[in-house]
């Protein structure tokens, strides 16, 4: 959940480690640090708190070299002070270490070496790592390395160098991700792409297991037995511009409003423009073994989770075909039953979050094949994935996903086309309606945006708040957990989504004159099963208005009863009911960032989230 970065070059490392820092400040941390070796001398600075800490620190004291690590730090072990910062060092302070994981055999490993005589000066589990580099180096900082990481216990991101060595990066995962870039006589480790992305677009992703040796000649990689490993480097193909702001104010707003694009982006290429089927390439998996399908689970955590309920409706209505969906976090932990014929969707933003990962290898060890929906080529589930959709979406640096929940609804409904094609539950006039409606939305996406300044106003009523409660009925549903989940991760207003059906079993009680009630009101008029739902989220909306509730309604043109019904409502336009929310979450996403801007919020690194959960 942390950040590191690496450099080995000619320029100086000091100016690029800060600069691949400030990169990655949205993976959350409290504290900083670099490392940089000069004429065989170690250079370390850190500091507790935001990176101008560092700088501050830097500019009163400064340091030079060539090659250096740097470290942003989320405490797991120890205070979030300056002493616990990265890089953490050895006992003669040549050997530094930067680390994201959790070494979970530390205090074990830690009262061993104390006894052989080794001085601890901090509370981390991190620091066992450079004082077992120290104890097993004896020529060769690769060798004790990999001596170093037989005897962790957990999962790591490592990266280390020694002024033993000049010119001499390794680097080592088990769990968290590591990447390694490559360019013209200089090389780049990072623990996201972001951070790299202005500097390089080739890029190496270790595996679990890989120990990479980088120096002025390039990059070698090994398993931990040393035994070389080939090298597989990718082309990434974000615009390093892409992960700037943009003149907007906010990471965040700019994704919002990059989401017309990433559903235009998702969708490009998957649509045959001479048959009007879905084009599914990447896939190991057979058109027979989708015929055979019997089950299918979808694995998420977090957004991906709301996007995946989603993806539940969109499979059974037009594929016929039984889903469940699993917090990544739970499935490995209840014994799952795994019926034969089963298909797992693993449904992950960077494509390393731990608990989809673990559940990702559980799937497989029961004999399930298994398809990734993600944003990161390259990354570790894609992989080990039997078929991948990319969604396209671009880096997505602000830590409340936005875009890369529409691109997810996105790669489902076109999953959920492919499927029905194969299996034959929809004619081919159907599909090719369904495909026509996706070709409309970006543009009614950025119909959505004029209605900004009025959410901004919208705002005002409510920034003051202390409870929201979302309500929504069928594939609605989901996207008022993904509504309330906005607003909690960003207002720190408390907020919860809940099925509308199920007001009173509970909810009911909540409601007095001061309660926001957003009630997710939007219907298709071609589908009669749309109307029957937003017949009952009216009756929910007189309920709430009975008990003096304050309700927010999402309503498409023609919901007038909702309108009339409600102290307030937002309209989006209308679209067939498996891409109404697309639209839904926009407006909800907007409402959310306004509220959480009038409260004084930093909406693009909220309190004790991280961008990405690489560790449990």
């Amino acid at each position: 959940m942390c950040g590191i970065v690496g450099y080995l070059g000619n320029k100086p490392a000091v100016p690029v480690l800060i600069e691949g820092l400030k990169r990655l400040e949205y993976r959350g941390y409290d504290s900083a640090g670099i490392a940089v070796v000069n004429e065989s001398e170690v250079h370390i600075r850190r500091a507790s708190g935001k990176l101008r800490n560092l700088e501050e620190t830097l500019q009163k004291n400064p340091c030079q070299g060539t090659f250096g690590i740097g470290h942003t730090r989320w405490a797991t072990h120890g205070r979030p002070t300056e002493e616990n910062a990265h890089p953490h060092r050895d006992c003669q302070g040549k050997i530094v270490v930067v680390h994201n994981g959790i070494v979970e055999n530390y205090l074990a490993l830690k009262k061993s070496l104390m006894a052989e005589g080794h001085t601890f000066v901090t509370e981390t589990d991190t620091e066992v790592i450079a004082h077992l580099v120290e104890k097993y180096s004896n020529g060769s900082l690769e060798e004790a390395v990999r001596k170093t990481i037989r005897d962790l216990t957990g999962v790591y991101a490592i990266a280390i160098i020694s002024a033993h060595e000049a010119n001499k990066i390794v680097a080592a995962r088990s769990g968290p991700p590591i990447v390694i870039g490559l360019s013209q006589e200089e090389f780049f480790v990072a623990s996201d792409i972001p951070a790299i992305l202005a500097h390089t677009r080739d890029i190496l992703f270790l595996a679990d297991g890989e120990l990479a040796v980088i120096t002025s000649r390039g990059v070698q990689l090994f398993d931990l037995d040393g035994n070389p490993v080939e090298s597989r480097v990718q082309r990434i193909t974000w615009d390093p511009i892409m992960a700037e702001k943009g003149g907007y104010k906010h990471f965040m707003l700019k994704e919002i409003h990059e989401q017309p694009r990433a559903v235009r982006d998702t969708t490009l290429g998957r649509i045959s423009r001479d048959s009007g089927k879905v084009i599914l390439e990447e896939m190991k998996i057979s058109e027979r073994d989708f015929c055979d399908l019997q089950h299918i689970r979808i694995i998420a955590c977090g957004t991906s989770w709301h996007a995946a309920l989603t993806g539940k409706f969109m499979i059974e209505s037009l594929a016929r075909v039984p889903a469940e969906v699993d917090y990544g976090s739970e499935f490995r932990y209840r014994e799952p039953v795994v019926p034969p014929n089963t298909l797992a969707i693993m449904i992950t933003q960077s494509g390393e979050t731990a608990d989809t990962l673990a559940a990702q290898r559980e799937v497989k060890q029961r004999g399930a094949k298994n398809i990734a929906i993600c944003n990161v080529v390259g990354s570790m589930v894609t992989r080990e994935a039997d078929g991948i959709l990319y969604t396209h979406a671009g880096p997505e640096i602000g830590v409340a996903a936005t875009k890369s929940f529409t691109a997810q609804l996105t790669s489902l409904y076109l999953f959920a086309l492919y499927l029905a094609e194969v299996r034959k539950t929809l004619t081919l006039d159907q599909i090719q309606n369904y495909i026509e409606d996706l070709t409309r939305i970006p543009q009614k996406i950025e119909s959505i945006f004029g209605k900004v300044e009025y959410l901004e106003e919208l705002s005002k009523n409510f920034f003051r708040s202390t409870e929201f409660l979302y309500l929504g009925r069928g594939i609605h549903y989901p996207v008022a957990l993904e509504g309330a989940l906005k607003l909690k991760e960003i207002s720190y207003i408390h907020a919860e989504g809940y099925p509308a059906g199920e007001m009173k079993h509970g909810p009911n009680a909540l409601i007095d004159e001061t309660l926001p009630v957003v009630v997710i009101a939007t219907s298709n008029i071609n589908s009669p099963r749309s109307t029957q739902l937003y017949e009952k989220t009216l009756s929910n909306i007189k309920e709430v208005k009975a008990r003096e509730g304050i309700v927010i309604s999402l309503v498409t043109p023609f919901n007038k009863e909702a309108i009339e019904a409600s102290d307030y409502y937002i309209e989006v336009p209308p679209t067939n009911d498996f891409l109404l929310p697309i639209l839904e979450i926009v407006p909800l996403q907007l409402l959310a960032y306004y509220i959480a801007i009038r409260r004084g919020c930093d909406v693009d690194q909220p309190r004790n989230l991280a961008k990405s959960v690489t560790v449990e």
